[in-house]
């Protein structure tokens, strides 16, 4: 097995640019502050490589887990089998950690038809989250590898909305809804501003206020301040800050790597939300992921949901992610799905009594 540290870890993914970033060491050093173990491996022949976080479960056994990876020389479709050279690999890692089973998010497309797949080989690469995972005889491209089975939870959102960076802001603008455009030109006549910010106290109010508003769960102070200490410096996170009067409304945390942005965490106040400073907020992040080089702004989590459903039922409901839909829909992202979670099972009966907890909570 080749285990990589950190700094050979930086060295071998410099060679894909374009990997996800929570398969970046910085990533996989943050993680590591808040209760998980990081290995990183790469395959004897070194053509994929992973980031794996290990967490500990009672009685000394651990649950791992690759968010977004393995990484790999690749480019286009990829089927799950050319991997078979890493898993080994990560299977003496895991059975050597007494880990119970592995989930694997990969950083893959799940296409839904044939015109998706036409339509994808026909842009350039990077306007798509990629590898693209595809065969002649799967169109869908719902692929199981050998030795998994599917996911029974995914931890990072299936389903999102990625916008195109690409063009002047006149064309970037011309993509959106005609309300999503309307709304931000309202925010700046209404003397809205939007700033970038350090002041993480700021961001956490925000965000506490929208977690208790829309009853959903937030991470602690220290993790949004620990990530922004961790990104900011490299280049690759901006916490922007909208205000009105010098009074906060609304904020937003934005993530960069390679050609590709992510809108991971943000929060509002319930003040002056007529003036609509999410949607300012929203637009200077894109404008700053451009400024540095990405074509791409991921808006991270729809619900999952084919597109006629969404766009059939956005007006009438407000459960789970469908308040966030209805906001996000308007700037013009393509909507797309990943492949989901893989599990690889190491102890079935641990297994078991996970996925049935997990089913009950």
């Amino acid at each position: 097995m080749i285990e990589l540290n950190l700094v050979e870890w930086d060295q071998f993914i410099s060679q894909f640019p374009e990997h996800h970033i929570l398969q970046s060491g910085i990533w996989g050093e943050f993680k590591q502050e808040f209760g998980w173990e990081v290995f990183r491996i790469q395959s004897p022949d070194g053509e994929f490589g992973a980031q794996i976080l290990f967490r500990s479960v009672p009685f000394g056994m651990r649950l791992a887990y690759i968010p977004r990876g393995p990484v790999h020389r690749i480019k286009g479709p990829v089927h799950p089998s050319r991997f078979d050279s890493l898993w080994p690999e990560i299977d003496e890692l895991c059975r050597s950690n007494k880990t119970v089973f592995l989930k694997v998010e990969p950083d893959l497309i799940e296409l839904t038809s044939s015109a998706d797949r036409e339509e994808i080989s026909s842009k350039p690469i990077a306007n798509y989250l990629l590898p693209l995972e595809t065969l002649e005889d799967d169109p869908v491209g719902n692929i199981v590898p050998d030795g998994f089975s599917r996911g029974f939870q995914d931890i990072q959102p299936r389903r999102t909305l990625i916008v195109s960076l690409r063009g002047d802001e006149d064309r970037i603008l011309g993509r959106m809804k005609q309300k999503t455009r309307y709304n931000i030109r309202l925010a700046i006549k209404r003397g809205v501003i939007v700033r970038q910010c350090t002041d993480l106290e700021i961001f956490y109010r925000l965000i506490s206020k929208t977690g208790e508003r829309d009853a959903f769960s937030i991470h602690s102070k220290d993790y949004y301040k620990r990530a922004y200490d961790l990104f900011y410096p490299r280049g690759m996170c901006e916490f922007f800050l909208a205000e009105y009067d010098q009074k906060p409304l609304a904020g937003l945390m934005v993530f960069a790597h390679g050609s590709r942005a992510w809108y991971f965490y943000g929060g509002s106040s319930n003040a002056h939300r007529d003036k609509m400073p999410t949607y300012l907020l929203q637009w200077e992040a894109m404008r700053w992921a451009k400024s540095i080089g990405c074509t791409e702004y991921d808006l991270w989590g729809v619900p999952d949901e084919e597109h006629e459903t969404l766009e059939g039922e956005f007006v009438d409901r407000s459960d789970d992610l469908w308040g966030v839909y209805r906001f996000k829909r308007g700037f013009g992202g393509k909507l797309i799905r990943t492949v989901g979670s893989w599990d690889r099972i190491y102890k079935p009966l641990v297994y078991s009594l996970i996925k049935m907890w997990s089913s009950l909570i």
